[in-house]
């Protein structure tokens, strides 16, 4: 077979697709190819052909080469939501383009402040009809595939005795989509099980009404499926680019599920109260989460530079103070912009609510902590309120702006729109100051001190239980898509006490998870399967642990669970040691800048969650089971 080069069509930082946190793609389902991270906003095209997909939200583009090839460039991941905003299109499907035209245009900022990924796979989609495919960039080079690309793949046998039974009362003269098409209708549960159906660039999304009826083995079987997964409340089918619209189409033909109710909101509707919050919570506080990293990391360095004995001279130590108390000082100006953002509100409103909050005219609340100031004493209705700065603080800024955000909607639709620039903000400001002040701001920091003081308490259990119970469970909650409820509890324990303790306990839950995986790697002789495993593994130690748990460990169910005692022993062991990180969002690997001046207990977490899920799994799982 021939083999391949493909220069890249972006600048960035050359990854494995093992890397991408999509495990449709870091699984190899869709192609081979490689990634770029932390991408400039510019595609250019990197061969000569035809624009054969464009979607209208303008994140991917397929292209096939003059000389076969079937390229798909996937600008992100999950930014299909975005639904066309950060991004520009220079070209249109159908077109011819030469090597270096310039294809799309995008905003990595934008798009990473909306709580999106920004790495982009470059995919070879019809990778069987060639051997070693190369990605280039700036002299660093991936490849995948080789002398063996040829080799029939797993399990290929199985697939096509179950396909021989399942066709058998389909016409086998139809299109291959509408024999797909038909065979998805048949497996999934039929028309009464189907709520919505909408598609990206590489995958059919159907929202369910139940999940137990539908034979996930069959359609993984089926001919042109390349996988499949519950995500976000999505069932989600791998088909690929250019085959999904075929798909798409046929499977929409004849029902009124063309142009239903959007599929993030159905999929929102569909969720449990619980991971309803969860999504929220995560919508408004991962675009803030890059901050606090930054800001965690400069902690680090410095905790690190004390801990050697270096003394700092006055000036830089307030520089680095600087650099470390401002996120926080004005953490509800943060907070209240992306609430703001996240409930369809102004976002500049939601700045300035935010500074409201913590203006200089107020007792600084930490100035009150330490006994150097007093409330404000302002009465309403007779009742005397304490009126403080909320500087650190989460909940008030997170109610008050999704009180704003109402509110401002609310003054729209009777305020006339020729004074609507002028009232609308001036009432919404006045309005969310004064109950923001007086009523949400004292109510929700009683409670933000009574739910912390708990927290705190919890993960303080002696001999470290409170971090073995949440080492033990937070994958769980992983799979249930609630994990996000952990962000404002972070972002809180941060503001606080300049540390997170949830940080090392998670650590130690995701590590184990990879440990797992990497024993059931090892316990496979199927070569391809090893190499498909590890592949999976390995995104796990730079944080991501979907690939692990979706591709491998659920699937075998054991070691998913010698995973969870791995984490749990993990996490009892940074309990025990408090070992804290000084910031959040990253983790394992990446991780270890968050704990400079405690590498050697980080160091032991990790390896304590490594050891006992691969111990557990290596020794109990056999891959025949």
């Amino acid at each position: 077979m021939q083999d391949v080069r493909i220069d890249s069509p972006l600048r960035g930082r050359l990854i494995p697709l093992s890397e991408v946190s999509d495990p449709a793609f870091a699984s190899g389902a869709m192609g081979r190819g490689a990634a770029i991270a932390d991408p400039e906003g510019r595609v250019v095209s990197p061969v000569d052909g035809e624009v054969t997909v464009l979607f209208d939200t303008k994140h991917a583009i397929g292209i096939h080469s003059s000389d076969g090839m079937d390229l798909l460039i996937h600008v992100g991941v999950d930014t299909v939501k975005l639904a066309g905003e950060h991004f520009t299109a220079h070209v249109a499907q159908g077109d011819t383009v030469k090597r270096g035209q310039l294809l799309l245009e995008f905003d990595p900022a934008g798009i990473k402040a909306a709580g999106y990924e920004t790495t982009t796979p470059v995919l070879v989609t019809n990778a069987a009809d060639y051997g070693k495919i190369t990605l280039t960039l700036d002299g660093a080079e991936i490849s995948s595939g080789g002398d063996d690309a040829a080799e029939e793949p797993a399990g290929s046998a199985e697939r096509a005795s179950v396909m021989a039974a399942a066709e058998t009362n389909i016409d086998p003269n139809l299109p291959k989509e509408e024999r797909v098409a038909k065979l998805i209708w048949k497996y999934v549960g039929g028309a009464g099980n189907v709520r919505s159906a909408e598609h990206c660039a590489t995958r059919l999304r159907l929202i369910v009404n139940d999940k137990s009826i539908i034979d996930e083995k069959a359609i993984e079987n089926i001919d042109g499926v390349k996988g499949q997964f519950f995500a976000a409340a999505q069932y989600q089918i791998i088909l690929g680019t250019g085959f999904v619209d075929k798909v798409y189409e046929a499977f929409v033909a004849g029902t009124n599920l063309a142009g239903a109710v959007s599929g993030k909101q159905e999929a929102y509707d569909q969720m449990t109260p619980l991971q309803k919050i969860s999504r929220t919570l995560g919508d408004v506080f991962v675009p803030v989460i890059p901050v606090l990293v930054a800001t965690g990391l400069f902690m680090g360095l410095r905790g690190m530079v004390q801990s050697l004995g270096i003394e700092m001279n006055e000036n830089l130590l307030r520089m680095s103070q600087i650099l470390t108390d401002t996120a926080f000082a004005f953490l509800p100006a943060l907070v209240c912009w992306s609430t703001m953002n996240r409930f369809g509100g102004t976002p500049v409103i939601g700045i300035v609510l935010g500074l409201m909050l913590v203006a200089p005219q107020l007792p600084n609340a930490y100035a009150i902590a330490s006994g150097d100031a007093v409330p404000l004493s302002m009465e309403l209705f007779g009742i005397p309120i304490p009126v403080v700065g909320y500087q650190g603080s989460v909940l008030p800024a997170l109610v008050l702006g999704i009180f704003a955000a109402r509110l401002q909607k609310w003054f729209k639709t009777f305020v006339p729109d020729i004074i609507d620039l002028i009232v609308t903000p001036f009432l919404t400001l006045l309005v969310s100051m004064l109950l923001g002040l007086l009523v949400i701001g004292p109510i929700m920091h009683t409670l933000e001190i009574g739910i912390f003081g708990a927290v705190r308490a919890f993960l303080e259990l002696p001999y470290g239980i409170g971090g073995f119970i949440v080492g033990g469970v937070h994958q769980v909650i992983v799979v249930f898509g609630v994990h996000h409820v952990f962000n404002a509890l972070e972002v809180q324990l941060l503001a606080t006490t300049g540390v997170d303790p949830f940080n090392a306990i998670i650590t130690g839950a995701i590590v184990a998870q990879g440990g797992a995986a990497v024993a059931v790697a090892a316990r496979t002789h199927d070569a391809k399967k090893r190499a498909l495993y590890i592949s999976s593994a390995v995104p796990a130690f730079l944080g991501i642990t979907e690939p692990a748990i979706f591709g491998i460990n659920l699937r075998f169910m054991k070691p998913f669970l010698y995973g969870l005692a791995g984490g749990a022993c993990a996490g009892a062991v940074a309990g025990f040691l408090h070992l804290a990180g000084t910031g959040m969002g990253i983790t394992v690997l990446p991780g270890t800048l968050l704990y400079l001046d405690h590498l050697a207990e980080y160091i032991l977490v990790n390896a304590v969650g490594f050891a006992v899920a691969f111990g557990l799994t290596f020794t109990f799982f056999r891959p025949e089971e």
